[in-house]
């Protein structure tokens, strides 16, 4: 079975819906979730928030924690995550943020410095978010890649875990 169906499964046995907002991939990981005919029955929506605007303004991501923090940090990979949650009032939300090159790098963040959220609300009261950050090599394509198939593994181990 593969991570969507595993997915798919856990947030069905839940009654859960799953929100998205990507950044870097651009939607790569929306695409892989309603490849699964159903989808509609645990996938509630996906947010593509390339700029730095429309994680602010689709999201709430302060201005300032992206001023300074920088747009791929876990800072705001968790305010993306909470943002797409709380806006789609889903139990479940996934975020990722990065450089996916071949520009846009420096020595602090290099290219292929991706950023994830992963939020799961069991109840109002109780919120699991985990962030962290990964370094994938390759090129542009590779990288988007590896950052879509890292947040499905990820969302399906923290699932699991529930």
């Amino acid at each position: 079975m593969n991570p969507v169906q595993s997915i798919a499964q856990l947030l069905l046995a839940n009654n859960w819906k799953l929100a998205l907002a990507e950044s870097c991939t651009g939607g790569l990981v929306c695409a892989k979730l309603t490849e699964l005919s159903g989808s509609s029955a645990w996938f509630e929506r996906g947010y593509i928030t390339y700029s730095n605007q429309a994680k602010t303004a689709c999201l709430g991501v302060p201005a300032e924690l992206i001023e300074s923090q920088g747009a791929v940090s876990e800072a705001v990979a968790k305010a993306m995550a909470l943002g797409a949650q709380r806006s789609a009032g889903t139990n479940v939300a996934v975020s990722i943020t990065g450089i996916a090159g071949p520009t846009g790098g420096s020595i602090e963040k290099p290219v292929g410095t991706v950023c994830f959220g992963w939020s799961i609300s069991k109840q109002a009261s109780e919120n699991l978010t985990v962030c962290q950050t990964k370094l994938f090599p390759g090129d542009r394509a590779a990288i988007r890649e590896q950052a879509a198939e890292y947040a499905l593994t990820e969302l399906l181990r923290l699932l699991s875990a529930q």
